[in-house]
């Protein structure tokens, strides 16, 4: 099991540490240096501030070490999306679907969300298994632009809030 928790200035080399390696192979495809992790944690301390919020970020965290980054986005005002990245000597562990739950149950709770939404590239199959394992449906694909201008099709899935 993991536990998450908003992210704090002290989280910053965990980050870097976290965005390296396959673990940016279908992001971004660069490591993420230390100022820039500064600056990815400063704005979300400035998005938590906000009012309305749109957006929470927090570290994942297994045996007390950030191994991870689950985030929740508001896109309107009861859909949502998440996104998660982790430390890739974590993968293959139930982390990320444990952290997608989590991240799900808050969306229907605290936010008031009716359905979030996720994505995947179609070269990582893992990451469709979390979001399976997690609850998410899949919906089909939406093509997203490459580094080279090409459509790639990523992987679309949702979940619902079942209202009782």
């Amino acid at each position: 099991m993991v536990t998450l928790r908003a992210l704090t200035l002290d989280d910053a080399p965990a980050l870097t540490r976290i965005y390296s390696g396959a673990s940016v192979r279908y992001t971004t495809g660069r490591a993420l240096p230390l100022d820039q992790a500064q600056e990815k944690i400063r704005s979300a301390l400035a998005r938590a501030a906000e009012t309305p919020r749109a957006q929470w970020s927090w570290g994942i965290f297994a045996a007390d070490e950030m191994i991870g980054l689950i985030a929740l986005r508001r896109r309107s005002p009861v859909i949502g999306t998440i996104s998660y990245i982790l430390r890739e000597d974590t993968w293959g562990r139930g982390h990320a679907t444990d952290a997608a739950r989590q991240v799900v149950a808050f969306a229907f709770t605290t936010a008031g969300l009716d359905r979030v939404e996720a994505m995947h590239h179609p070269a990582n199959p893992a990451s469709g298994r979390v979001l399976a394992k997690a609850g998410f449906i899949h919906t089909g694909t939406a093509d997203h632009p490459s580094a080279d201008g090409t459509a790639v099709p990523y992987e679309t899935y949702a979940i619902r809030h079942q209202r009782s």
